[in-house]
């Protein structure tokens, strides 16, 4: 009953807060305008600080099948209670980039098996499945600070194997995978660069352009500072 209470007032929220002309604007970044209240994402956040840690309350929101709800129950459910098979049901149901990120985003890296289905994922046939593989090896590149580097040494033959899918959303999390790794430290740079000159090498459109996109960042000097000023802090 207490769950229920809490999805009609997030609900009433939403319908409050909604803002139709913004839905135009998000089609256009490729979001999906159906099912939408228009809400951005610092007001999303901002609504689920209330109700944190809370599995039941995400399912329940899961369900209702709007872009707000769905990332709202990305950002309250509780990572110790999410399972594999829920993972699955939630990632197979992505139609859009957006949702698939947020949710690798506030939830999934959190879990236990984030590196599992790293690997499930990333072979999958669908487009956002597999995008969902490879935002996630982005997205625990950036925020898990304890994994050693052969773990995403490893996850660089993953963007090597897939560079070939010439599929928007999918190239772009490859890239996006690749990128994040080789940011990580000056062991891994150097070891994503390598791995970014063998892609360059694959004659393929989508292999070229991931390729091309990464070693350009990954060679540039901001990147180089960053990752010094990086590994002098945890001296």
């Amino acid at each position: 009953m207490v769950n229920q209470l809490e999805v009609e007032d997030i609900i009433k929220k939403l319908e409050k807060l909604s803002k139709p002309e913004e839905v135009e604007g998000m089609k256009r970044f490729g979001i999906n305008p159906e099912n939408t209240y228009g809400i951005r994402m610092p007001v999303l956040k901002k609504i689920a600080n209330e109700y944190k840690n809370n599995h039941e309350l995400a399912t329940d929101l899961w369900k209702i099948n709007t872009r707000e709800t769905r990332i709202i129950a990305s950002l309250v459910d509780d990572p110790k209670m999410v399972t594999p098979e829920q993972m699955d049901e939630w990632v197979d149901e992505f139609t859009y980039w957006e949702l698939c990120d947020q949710c690798c985003i506030n939830l999934f890296r959190k879990t236990d098996y984030a590196y599992d289905k790293v690997y499930e994922w990333s072979k999958s046939e669908k487009e956002f499945v597999k995008r969902a593989g490879f935002s996630l090896i982005a997205v625990l590149a950036v925020h898990d600070k304890k994994t050693n580097d052969k773990i995403f040494m490893d996850l660089l033959k993953l963007t090597k194997r897939e560079a070939i899918d010439e599929r928007n959303f999918v190239k772009k999390a490859v890239n996006w995978a690749l990128r994040q790794i080789g940011k990580r430290n000056k062991n891994l740079n150097k070891q994503a660069i390598a791995t970014g000159e063998e892609i360059e090498k694959i004659h393929s459109k989508s292999a070229k352009w991931i390729a091309k996109d990464a070693l350009k960042e990954l060679t540039s000097e901001k990147v180089k500072i960053a990752i010094a000023k990086k590994e002098k802090k945890l001296k």
